[in-house]
């Protein structure tokens, strides 16, 4: 099914902290990545990008989606799963995170945005009728405001040579 183009505005979101992920998962297979030019990277997009985009979900998506009684224990999940990648996101912050936890972050986000996308926008756009999507797409708006519009450019340390899967190094 197209994404309605009142959701548009999170899938868009949605596909550059896909792309993160993608780029962490390659560095992570080459071994060896910059832990503090990854954390850096990922605080930049949360703090750019991801903390408005959770609360406009929690706040406008989620409560629309939660009327539906067969979508509130996937609202539940995806609920704890914003408090999880919260919680990552701020320990890389803190630069707290080794490998292990760069993997999981980059796993949980990326299964966590394919489960909104497939999922949570799916049904929703099944049963919240157009001149309500209208509205909710207008909140969104409204709420994405502070968040950037394009997607951060990503630190040297963290950019891949073209036909690599590593870092660049030095």
């Amino acid at each position: 099914m197209l994404r309605d183009k009142n959701l548009a505005p999170l899938s868009r979101q949605h596909q550059h902290a896909l792309a993160l992920c993608v780029r962490l998962d390659r560095a992570l297979r080459a071994g060896s990545p910059d832990l503090e030019a990854w954390q850096g990277e990922i605080q930049q997009l949360y703090e750019a990008e991801v903390a408005v985009h959770f609360v406009a979900e929690e706040k406008i998506v989620f409560v629309a989606a939660a009327r539906f009684a067969e979508l509130r224990s996937l609202v539940e999940e995806l609920l704890g799963e914003h408090a999880l990648l919260r919680s990552l996101c701020s320990a890389s912050a803190e630069r707290k995170l080794n490998e292990p936890d760069l993997r999981s972050l980059a796993q949980t986000l990326s299964a966590h945005i394919r489960k909104e996308e497939r999922q949570l926008f799916e049904e929703m756009q099944k049963r919240i009728s157009p001149d309500e999507l209208t509205i909710l797409g207008a909140s969104l708006d409204e709420a994405l405001a502070a968040a950037a519009r394009l997607c951060a450019l990503p630190r040297e340390a963290t950019k891949l040579r073209p036909g690599s899967d590593g870092p660049r190094r030095g």
